[in-house]
């Protein structure tokens, strides 16, 4: 008879035995598939999950950041152009600097498309009576921004048309002022198109009107004595480095200083917004990280266990079966069947069932991973029921698993003596 037959006969014979053996095997199998398919899902859904993430956050973030750069916006310029003989000293002293530069310097450095500042505006401003109402104020004439890099920003200043001025909060209250009274400024009549909002600064007690007429009634056509910025460098290190060799490039008769103050809350508050959108990110993955982490940990226990008693339980089914059925063993070795057969018959019927419980396992595994879901009303995750490579290496680890618990008890049954057996039993 030959050996399969003699293996099929044996499955029929110990039907029981052979069940709960391909149990066993499906059970360790299924265990091991569905963690893997389970981990697979975590992957997949942790990609869905921090790309939606990074989407939503650089949505957030660019919300946030332009809401600082409106906010530093409001901060004002915060770099000064200066002809380069002026003295520093006394233009903290006196609040406007003495020593004058062509207009055509701020048409230079707007042609230029420098890189490094942004929201070029030419200013002349000095320190003056106003007769008409017996004090000294501040006078700024300015004109439209000459250069603006996007055309998507606004400026920080709004040109004055002529005609007009513009009041600083402190000195409207104390002339009782208000939008749309007429007065006298140097013997020239002038609007006043508004008052500004308190600053707290200089700013209070300056009269901006437009650079042509501050240009006439100073007596300085042609002329200005500063060229207002905003820097464009994000970071906090070395930016004045950064800046002043490009614009000594194109102006190198000029000087440049900086209110670090202003320069220094807007750079900060740009990199804040930046760096928080990068930990928002990270925070998400270092969570799901966690999460498979801990999955890992349980798979690491569970599986090994699982099969490790699966493979106990089928040995001790195989041990059993030798001690259970010693007689026909004997019976089968004085019939002629060699030890070697003896063997291969408990060590196929071992792998039959391996067989037989890894694709049951399989099956039942890779459906309970197709139906997880990490929590309840979480969109699907798509998996494909067949894996080859998950499938080949079951169909091959589970017979050969089946066939190690098996190999001693086979061997028992292989090395019996029909003489001994028979007389025994």
């Amino acid at each position: 008879m030959k050996l399969y037959r003699l293996i099929f006969r044996e499955i029929l014979h110990r039907k029981l035995s052979f069940s709960l053996g391909v149990m066993s095997a499906s059970v360790a199998v299924a265990c091991l598939v569905a963690e893997l398919a389970i981990l697979q899902k975590h992957d997949a859904r942790t990609e869905q999950v921090v790309a939606a993430k990074e989407a939503e956050t650089r949505r957030e973030m660019a919300k946030l950041e332009d809401d600082y750069r409106k906010l530093t916006l409001k901060m004002g310029f915060n770099v000064l152009i200066l002809p380069k003989g002026q003295n520093l000293s006394d233009l903290y002293a006196d609040d406007f600097a003495s020593k004058y530069m062509p207009e055509e310097y701020a048409t230079r450095l707007a042609k230029s498309k420098v890189a490094t500042i942004n929201h070029v505006l030419p200013s002349l401003q000095q320190k003056v009576k106003w007769p008409e109402c017996e004090r000294t104020v501040l006078l700024m004439g300015v004109r439209g921004e000459v250069y603006i890099q996007s055309k998507q920003q606004k400026p920080l200043l709004e040109p004055v048309a002529p005609g007009t001025m513009i009041l600083g909060h402190e000195l409207a209250r104390n002339l009782a002022l208000k939008a749309g009274d007429k007065t006298k400024l140097m013997g020239r009549e002038f609007t006043v198109a508004k008052v500004n909002a308190e600053h707290g600064n200089k700013d209070d007690i300056t009269v901006w009107i437009s650079l042509a007429e501050a240009q006439e009634l100073l007596g300085k056509p042609g002329l200005i004595n500063g060229i207002l910025a905003l820097d464009c460098t994000c970071d906090t290190v070395d930016r004045l480095g950064r800046i002043r060799p490009e614009i000594a490039r194109i102006l190198p008769d000029t000087q440049l200083i900086e209110y670090a103050s202003q320069a220094l809350a807007r750079a900060e508050a740009r990199q804040r917004a930046a760096v928080e959108a990068q930990a928002s990110i990270q925070r998400e993955k270092d969570s799901r990280d966690k999460l498979r982490a801990g999955r890992e940990a349980l798979a690491a226990v569970l599986v090994p266990v699982v099969l490790v008693g699966s493979g106990v339980w089928i040995g001790l089914l195989a041990l059993a079966n030798v001690r259970d059925r010693r007689g026909e063993i004997g019976i089968l070795r004085a019939l002629g069947l060699r030890s070697r057969q003896i063997l291969l018959i408990f060590l196929g019927k071992a792998v039959a069932s391996g067989l037989a419980g890894a694709c049951l396992g399989y099956a039942a595994g890779r459906a309970i991973g197709v139906l997880w879901r990490e929590a309840p009303g979480a969109p699907p995750i798509p998996l494909a029921f067949v894996d080859p490579r998950l499938l080949l290496m079951v169909v091959v680890a589970a017979p050969l698993l089946a066939a190690l618990a098996s190999w001693l008890p086979a061997i028992s049954a292989a090395q019996q003596d029909p003489a001994t057996v028979l007389r025994e039993e």
